[in-house]
């Protein structure tokens, strides 16, 4: 049975040490390059879509979408990504490969021209809630405009609410991210209680807007996944129909590069969105719409293809969480959450070794997310956060990988309790 590292003597550390050490050195020799730094799928989840490639058919309702025109998407791929997400189809506008555009322009159209008040870049301040450790690139965009980010701590539930609706009082407080199911990079689902708090905010500041990222909605790893209440169910009982703007991708789905994203919201919001997108563009990829539309055919289709997914995914996740328990738990080093869905592994080491645990993978060949990249302006203040990223290697890779970061996590602390 382990033995907590802070109740070891000195003599015994070191002679723990010296065995992770010969361990250490044994992959180091092996010129390792293995990459679990981002959530990219694996070359046999990206195979699982080839048949996009197959639809040579471009008419749809008697219209040729190789031309211009249809600003907000297709018919059928507004109808796929409603039926997905349990909105209507009028609340959806199709947009381009990837949410992350979606969500730089919306806030670009809040800095420019306001979300029904006034243009956030003529204020004298504007702040942003972040769920913390969160998204990266949320926290890019942000800093981009000059946002001012807020750091709000994640719990088992969602965000630290009494936190949000306390700091929501500030006029200054413009909007929150939320990644609401299997929250990036922890695996979270909001409880329904949290989700429900979130849709009776009555933020001072009346163009208060939440970005709901939705990007892992269908993304579980077995049948016994997590429900996540649908918040536009929610908030037409408090009056914020216009607080929620949210955004889904297929990006994890078929292709990243080559993906289909949407915007859902209000009518209010919608309508705001496409005064903008008029001036913007004539219209999105609408053969890539309906290259989707085709492949998929409907909701059921894309949920039967995510099963596929989960089936590729789900023995990845299950190595490094075996790791985990096998070299880490027992010892007081270290923490995590097993998600049952999305894209990653949140593992909190000891403080203030969270950056050598990345230099020593990085020294044996192993690169990971950016240590301080989940928290705004890079900076973890505890140094404590890494996001894992199981996706991409090939199992054999993964399983290398994940041994050499237990070895490294095991020696960084020590190297800490040992002073």
């Amino acid at each position: 049975m382990a033995k907590l590292y802070r109740e070891m003597t000195a003599e015994e550390l070191k002679n723990e040490q010296k065995e992770l050490l010969e361990r250490y050195n044994c992959f180091k020799a092996k010129g390792l390059k293995l990459d679990m730094s981002r959530g990219k799928p694996g070359a046999d989840q990206l195979d699982l879509s080839n048949g996009l490639n197959d639809i040579k058919d471009y008419v749809a309702d008697g219209v040729d979408l190789r031309n211009y025109g249809m600003l907000d998407g297709i018919p059928s791929c507004k109808r796929l990504f409603a039926d997905l997400m349990g909105v209507e189809a009028k609340n959806v506008i199709v947009g381009p490969n990837a949410s992350l555009t979606l969500m730089f322009d919306y806030i670009s159209q809040c800095f420019t021209h306001g979300a029904g008040d006034k243009a956030w870049c003529g204020l004298p301040e504007v702040k942003f809630l972040c769920p913390v450790p969160g998204y990266d690139r949320h926290f890019t965009i942000l800093e981009y405009f000059g946002i001012k980010m807020i750091n709000i701590e994640m719990k088992n539930d969602g965000p630290d609410m009494d936190a949000v609706e306390e700091y929501i009082n500030d006029e200054s407080v413009k909007g929150m991210f939320c990644v609401p199911k299997y929250s990036n990079p922890q695996g979270i689902t909001y409880s329904d209680e949290t989700v429900r708090r979130i849709a009776a905010l009555k933020p001072a500041a009346k163009d208060f807007r939440i970005i709901w990222d939705n990007a892992y909605c269908i993304h579980d790893l077995d049948d016994n996944g997590d429900e996540l209440l649908n918040i536009f169910d929610i908030l037409p009982q408090y009056g914020n129909e216009d607080m929620v703007v949210e955004v889904v991708s297929t990006s994890k789905v078929t292709f990243p590069g080559a993906g289909v994203s949407a915007i859902i919201a209000s009518d209010n919001n919608i309508a705001e969105i496409k005064k903008r997108l008029n001036a913007q563009t004539i219209s999105y990829d609408k053969m890539n719409q309906h290259r989707h539309v085709e492949f998929f055919k409907n909701a059921d289709g894309v949920r039967a293809h995510m099963k596929k997914h989960a089936a590729i995914l789900k023995p990845k996740f299950d190595i490094v969480l075996k790791h985990f328990q096998n070299e880490l738990s027992g010892r007081g080093i270290a923490e995590w959450f097993n998600p049952k869905g999305g894209y990653f592994i949140s593992l909190n080491v000891m403080e203030g070794c969270a950056k050598r645990v990345g230099e020593l993978c990085k020294s044996a060949g192993v690169t990971l997310t950016t240590v301080g990249a989940t928290y705004p302006y890079g900076n973890d203040e505890k140094d404590s956060n890494i996001r894992i990223a199981p996706s991409f290697p090939p199992v054999d890779e993964l399983n290398l990988a994940a041994e050499l970061l237990c070895i490294c996590v095991r020696l960084a602390c020590i190297e800490k309790l040992l002073g």
